[in-house]
């Protein structure tokens, strides 16, 4: 018996009027656009529907939006795009204001990414030993094992250093479809070494706020968000009181229907329908 029923986009579009919608594992995988996903946006926005591209990214939206359109998506296709990255700078920013002096912070991410440690004005340093700061924005678990990135934070951890996690996702999508250890697997490593963890994004309720204060016009009974991930997409949908589909590709696209169940009361959690792909 399925989890919950199968719907189409052109029946979510007939009930709501704004989305929020899944990147990883909805309209791509971590080196191209899945098939007819681009179509499928272009054709809610003649459709006069709202729609946010909702991301565990610790990069800006503006990046993420500038990599969809050299996958091929048309940049007309939605309205904005927003991140867990773009909802820590707004938070921390104000934080840091109140802040005397400039803080060290040690990044872990993927390819380098300093982006928030430099908006925030932090300097960035490599050595957890004199870390004021741990951000966690990404990960390259699957070429670096979680125990070595263990090691390098374990100072940190020890005195207790805060870390600031803006991707809270366990699992990724890497090359060749293959599900490695995500950001939050390292910034969980980091918590059970005894360091405090602050976490951003879904399905953490402040990134709903920041989306639904873009949705001027949208009631929430009228939102529906759309992701691959029970533990994210669809629980901090459920967080925030709104719709939510779980679309069967992506992290999950390996499980068969009838494990979903087990799988969504794991996290205590429901969708409202389940969809084939993102597509029209």
């Amino acid at each position: 018996m399925s989890i919950a029923p199968y719907t189409t986009l052109a029946a979510l579009a007939a009930r709501y009027d704004a989305f929020l919608i899944d990147q990883f594992g909805v309209l791509r995988d971590d080196e191209r656009a899945y098939p007819g996903a681009n179509d499928a946006l272009l054709h809610l926005k003649s459709s006069g529907k709202t729609i946010i591209i909702l991301s565990n990214s610790g990069r800006s939206g503006d990046y993420n939006a500038e990599r969809l359109v050299k996958l091929g998506f048309d940049r007309a296709g939605f309205d904005h795009f927003l991140t867990s990255g773009d909802v820590a700078h707004a938070i921390l920013a104000r934080e840091a204001a109140e802040r005397s002096g400039r803080m060290r912070c040690l990044t872990i991410s993927s390819g380098l990414d300093r982006n928030l440690a430099d908006r925030l004005g932090f300097e960035s340093v490599e050595d957890a030993d004199i870390a004021d700061i741990v951000i966690i924005s990404g990960s390259e678990a699957e070429t670096i094992p979680l125990s070595a990135y263990r090691e390098k934070l374990e100072p940190a951890a020890r005195r207790g250093v805060p870390c600031y996690c803006t991707n809270p996702d366990r699992h990724k999508l890497a090359p060749g479809g293959r599900v490695a250890p995500g950001a939050g697997s390292i910034a969980l490593a980091y918590q059970e070494l005894g360091g405090p963890v602050r976490w951003f994004g879904k399905p953490y309720p402040a990134i709903y706020e920041h989306a639904q204060s873009l949705l001027k016009n949208s009631s929430p009974g009228r939102i529906v968000c759309i992701g691959d991930s029970l533990e994210h997409d669809i629980a901090g949908a459920s967080g925030a009181g709104l719709a939510s589909c779980l679309v069967r590709t992506g992290i999950l696209a390996e499980k068969p229907d009838t494990d979903l169940a087990d799988i969504a009361a794991g996290y205590g959690v429901r969708p409202d329908f389940l969809m084939d792909r993102f597509t029209v």
